[in-house]
């Protein structure tokens, strides 16, 4: 059985992050509930490059401290421009319901 410091105990805890993230996508008809699953399955994407980073050769490998903060970065641009968009669908429809803004569409 692993321990807690282990690679796999790091690697179970993103893929339940990424599982509540897909679950939360597939589930929500609100936008805002559907960024939220989209964050979390950004960071269980950069826990999962933390940890491999981690526990590579020596411990102090800075690829994948690299590639977390590059995916913090991707996630923090991808809210603010989401948050825009829905602030924007706001301000026209009163409502962020996602079959409601799928019928102004057409």
């Amino acid at each position: 059985m692993p321990g807690p410091d282990s690679l796999s105990a790091y690697l179970g805890v993103a893929a339940v992050l990424f599982s509540a993230g897909v679950l939360a996508m597939a589930t929500r008809r609100n936008a805002i509930g559907v960024l939220l699953g989209l964050e979390l399955m950004l960071n269980a994407a950069a826990l999962q490059f933390a940890a491999y980073g981690r526990f590579r050769a020596d411990g102090l490998d800075p690829q994948g401290q690299t590639a977390a903060v590059f995916v913090i970065v991707v996630a923090a641009a991808e809210a603010a421009v989401a948050l825009a968009l829905l602030f924007a669908v706001y301000r026209t429809s009163k409502d962020v319901d996602l079959e409601q803004t799928r019928e102004l569409r057409s």
